[in-house]
């Protein structure tokens, strides 16, 4: 059942390319029910979760191709297979302006299958092989429109995940030379033993790692790639930016700091502190830059930079609570950054429109676009009520409660993001909702909100939005039996 719910999107997404499809219309309806089949059979296997491992490939020793349903892959896999259907429903309606279709959704279908394989390892052998796949399946979406800008960002891209993936790749042969085994155990699978007097050498490794997969999370300094990437049609930013890369690599580094290393190796060294205090620069630094940019896709794509740190603070906080916190921003964030990008995307599709002077008085002619996206940007700030505030909320208490000096400080950092963040949003809102005395609305005469293939998925999201945040305790109890090793 794992390696299924892996194959199917991807025979799935050559089947789309060979198939000659009468009909636009037939492409929809096959490649829907196949994301929607799939995602089903997710939630069975998560629903009803095997205890075993399955074994798909022996090398020498004990290095497998691997894979096995635990808490942390609940987490992911769930994510994903729930927002997947959604972003391939409003996929169908953004593309009709696009050429290439068959070829997008070739890759965008295989990106499912391939960040499941990710979701799913058993070891981290297996996650670095999915991790290196999911490279290669995602840069043809990146330069799609085959612009002289997409095939640059495409290679800025490609060669700074390759470039990290050597970082991680050093990780993994420790692992291998220093732990008992490569699988994933909540405490970390290295020997005493075989460390002896080589602790500080092993934690400068953890710090390359840690930058390593942090590439895809786009931590400073390797973060440029990922508002350049914006170049990419929506549904693959909205993708790109809120599932599957860059909660991709938030995820491997939650695997290698607790689940690789351990916190017990890792907490109150040295390393702890520098991975903090990058993550904590990251995340004034990406809304520093979202408050100056002007397109909407990047300023978006700097917030992704500021809140995928967000998720790496809670993670190098090093204790149960501050890993429940980051698996709760893993989520809320997801949904809010879809949510938000989606909708630029509308906006782009009705208007081909991509700046935030460009807005003016589209609130008025779009006002279920841009009552999603308040909700949204309300969200992204914190507003209690909504998502953004639990999970800040659970980082903010996780960080006091580990007693960390540098963790507190943290507190200021988020504090700041909240602030920068209310102006880089809330400016969309306002200048949507009231552009001014002197607005000519002859300027946005005849735009009207997208088709209903926009607009289900947004809504959705609004209210999950919601729901997460005034309902969360569940879902937050759970994450904090993951983080206890229940799961």
């Amino acid at each position: 059942m794992i390696l299924s719910v892996i194959l199917i999107p991807v025979l799935a997404g050559a089947l789309v390319f060979l198939i000659p499809f009468r009909k636009r219309s037939h492409m929809e309806v096959f490649l829907e029910s196949m994301v929607i089949l799939n995602s089903f059979l997710v939630w069975n296997l998560l629903l009803h979760r095997p205890d075993h491992i399955f074994t798909l490939a022996n090398f020498t020793g004990n290095l497998s191709i691997s894979f096995k349903v635990d808490g942390m892959g609940m987490v992911f896999g769930g994510l994903v297979s729930t927002l997947w259907p959604l972003a391939t429903l409003y996929a169908f309606e953004y593309m009709t302006k696009e050429e290439h279709e068959k070829v997008f959704f070739l890759f965008y279908t295989i990106t499912y299958g391939v960040t499941l394989g990710i979701s799913f390892s058993a070891n981290l052998l297996t996650m670095y092989f999915f991790y290196e796949l999911l490279t290669l399946v995602t840069v043809p979406l990146v330069m799609h429109t085959l612009t002289r800008e997409a095939i640059l960002a495409s290679r800025k891209y490609l060669y700074y995940s390759l470039g990290g993936a050597a970082f991680a790749f050093i990780g993994l042969i420790f692992v291998i030379i220093y732990g008992n085994t490569t699988d994933f155990n909540l405490g970390g699978v290295l020997d005493p033993g075989r460390i002896g007097g080589r602790t500080n050498v092993l934690l400068l490794i953890y710090v390359i790692a840690f930058m390593g997969f942090g590439v895809k999370a786009a931590i400073c300094p390797f973060n440029s790639w990922l508002p350049d990437a914006g170049v990419a049609p929506t549904p693959v930013t909205a993708l790109l930016h809120a599932v599957a890369v860059v909660k991709s690599g938030a995820f491997a580094i939650i695997r290698l700091t607790y689940y690789s290393f351990g916190t017990d190796f890792l907490r109150g060294t040295w390393a702890q502190n520098v991975v903090m205090v990058i993550v904590m620069f990251t995340i004034v630094y990406g809304c520093s830059r979202a408050v100056k940019e002007t397109h909407l896709k990047r300023r978006l794509a700097w917030s992704t930079v500021s809140n995928l740190s967000y998720i790496l603070f809670g993670v190098t906080i090093m204790t149960p609570l501050g890993m429940a916190a980051a698996l709760s921003h893993l989520i809320f964030h997801a949904v809010m950054k879809i949510s938000s990008f989606f909708c630029a995307g509308a906006v782009m599709h009705q208007t081909q429109r991509s700046y935030v002077h460009e807005v003016d008085g589209l609130g008025y002619q779009m006002p279920f676009v841009f009552g999603v996206f308040t909700v949204s940007s309300l969200a992204l700030m914190g507003v209690p009520g909504l998502a953004g505030f639990v999970s800040k909320w659970n980082l903010a208490s996780a960080a006091v409660e580990s007693g960390n000096g540098i963790a507190w400080a943290g507190i200021a950092c988020l504090l700041i993001s909240a602030l920068l963040t209310a102006i880089y949003m809330l400016t969309i809102v306002i200048r949507a909702f009231f552009p001014g005395k002197d607005f000519d609305r002859e300027t946005v005469k005849g735009i009207t909100d997208p088709n209903w293939k926009m607009l289900v998925p947004l809504l959705i999201f609004s209210v999950s939005v919601l729901i997460f945040g005034l309902h969360s305790a569940p879902i937050v109890s759970f994450f904090k039996d993951v983080a206890a090793g229940m799961y």
